[in-house]
């Protein structure tokens, strides 16, 4: 699988370990705007204590998107693991989608994982997704 927080490929090895033949099976994406696009409130404030107010943080609605997705790709692998749909899985992604989706594994999910390739390859075109792997 090769994922990112907005987008994932599928992809089955119709080849072997040598000779990969990776087939794109199943692919979903998401319309995730900027955060300016999204938010149109302005931070809010809060009295403290004292005499002052303090401003509450804004919301990266962008970032919390990308989280949402993460965490929507391991329920639907969790959902492929229970029903056999693989035996073994190489998820490929960039390191704050693999550090989201990591700790969200299914243990029939870790249990076939095979590796994890920490870089974002969801433009890339399949045959250079294949290259990638295979010097993995």
């Amino acid at each position: 699988m090769v994922l990112d927080g907005e987008k994932y490929l599928l992809l089955h090895n119709r080849g072997d370990a040598e000779i990969l033949d990776l087939r794109v099976v199943e692919h979903d994406e998401i319309e995730n705007p900027p955060t300016h696009d999204q938010g149109t409130e302005r931070p809010g404030r809060m009295a403290d204590a004292g005499l002052g107010r303090s401003a509450v943080q804004q919301t990266d609605w962008h970032a919390l998107e990308k989280a949402n997705f993460a965490g929507d790709v391991a329920g639907r692998l969790k959902n492929w693991a229970l029903k056999n749909r693989f035996s073994e899985l190489l998820i490929c992604a960039d390191p704050k989608t693999l550090g989201t989706i990591r700790p969200k594994y299914h243990s029939e999910v870790s249990r076939r994982l095979v590796g994890e390739i920490d870089k974002d390859l969801t433009s890339m075109p399949v045959d250079e997704v294949e290259r990638i792997v295979k010097a993995a």
